[in-house]
């Protein structure tokens, strides 16, 4: 990727698609940020767009093509349901925009490998959300076993038992739908597996299992039963390659949306030198709540104090905004510096082709290689 004239301007216009997960957290960084600025808002409902536009003073498109023309808009944050998100991703591309994706990144490894082939030929940034990657304790864990602190992993637990789909009467919408792009292993399975490619390495091997515990959902317009067709619940065991050895690493992964008063997010990872345990029982933040333990070999586990490097600069009393809006930072200097950004389109690819073999093996009932 090639430096721009952008940084000869004060700040990066960004257009925003997307006003559910863009508007609450995406906004709010993008105001935030010394390097970006938000020009314009995209959706495709007129109502919904004027609403929002007047919140917050920016100007509106319920027309995507005519969005891109707008050559104050130097790069766009793409922040929609997952179905629509390849075909504006690709346009915006078109268009010479740099790009934000929210995961999944698109449909299909395909869909991905289009738009990284595009990118690579225009010359833009692709920034992936994978904001996990920048909340400091994870960044602090990284590091830990970057140091060599917990030596060979021997095993790694992830379970991530949330209860946000666990009400039977919560209405169908597209996360019902397997061919939108719903089910929990979009919505958790892309984070867990970018977390364990980032700490450990890609993915070797896998064997999955998937079910859908609430198998019916009603209308929002009808109140009629819908069926549901993607999944809640998801269970991986996965063999990942080391990026410190020979030995692969065996992964235990459980995803769910339906565990009424689940234990949240938890990691446990067991090597031959120590444990490190990284956790929250706060299923609404993933920031505020998380806490990180220790145990050297022959000692107790015990928890261990954030460094204050790693620390946010700033906080919202919505967790989520934060690590996004570091994200977004990341993006902002890959633009003006013509780096390529991490995590990216090389990293989305790979978190997805992992969601892929985990459905193909569950169906398969095979042990499936990546």
């Amino acid at each position: 990727m090639q430096s721009t004239n952008i940084n000869k301007k004060s700040k990066i216009g960004v257009g925003l698609a997307g006003l559910g997960f863009g508007e609450k957290v995406h906004l709010p960084g993008l105001f935030s940020s010394q390097d970006l600025e938000p020009i314009a808002l995209w959706h495709p409902r007129p109502d919904r767009l004027n609403d929002a536009c007047k919140t917050h003073d920016l100007k509106g498109y319920d027309n995507w093509s005519a969005l891109l023309n707008n050559a104050d808009i130097d790069a766009v944050i793409i922040a929609t349901p997952p179905e629509p998100r390849f075909k504006l991703a690709y346009d915006a591309l078109q268009a010479g925009k740099h790009l934000l994706l929210e995961k999944p990144v698109a449909l299909n490894s395909e869909e991905i490998l289009e738009l990284q082939s595009l990118s690579i030929k225009k010359k833009l940034s692709v920034a992936v959300d994978f904001e996990y990657r920048a909340v400091p304790l994870f960044m602090q864990a990284k590091q830990m076993i970057d140091d060599d602190l917990i030596g060979t992993p021997w095993l790694i637990k992830l379970d991530w038992l949330m209860s946000s789909r666990a009400d039977e009467s919560r209405a169908w919408n597209w996360y019902s739908e397997k061919q939108s792009g719903g089910g929990v292993i979009g919505a958790l399975g892309t984070h867990a597996f970018d977390l364990l490619h980032w700490f450990f390495g890609p993915t070797k091997n896998i064997n999955g299992l998937t079910s859908t515990s609430i198998q019916k959902r009603p209308s929002i317009k009808s109140k009629k039963l819908e069926n549901v067709t993607s999944e809640d619940i998801c269970l991986a065991q996965l063999e990942l390659s080391n990026f410190k050895s020979q030995q692969p690493i065996p992964a235990q992964v459980t995803l769910s949306a339906v565990s009424r008063y689940g234990r949240g997010f938890w990691l446990e990872i067991y090597g031959n030198k120590g444990t490190l345990i990284l956790g929250s029982d706060n299923q609404k933040d993933y920031v505020h709540g998380f806490g990180l333990w220790f145990g050297e070999k022959g000692k107790k586990v015990c928890p261990i104090t954030p460094v204050s490097n790693l620390a946010f600069d700033r906080t919202w009393e919505d967790g989520r905004i934060a690590p996004v809006a570091r994200i977004q930072n990341w993006w902002a200097e890959s633009i003006n510096k013509g780096n390529p950004v991490i995590p990216g389109l090389t990293e989305g690819l790979l978190s997805q082709r992992v969601c892929e073999k985990v459905d193909q093996s569950y169906k398969s009932g095979m042990r499936l290689t990546i």
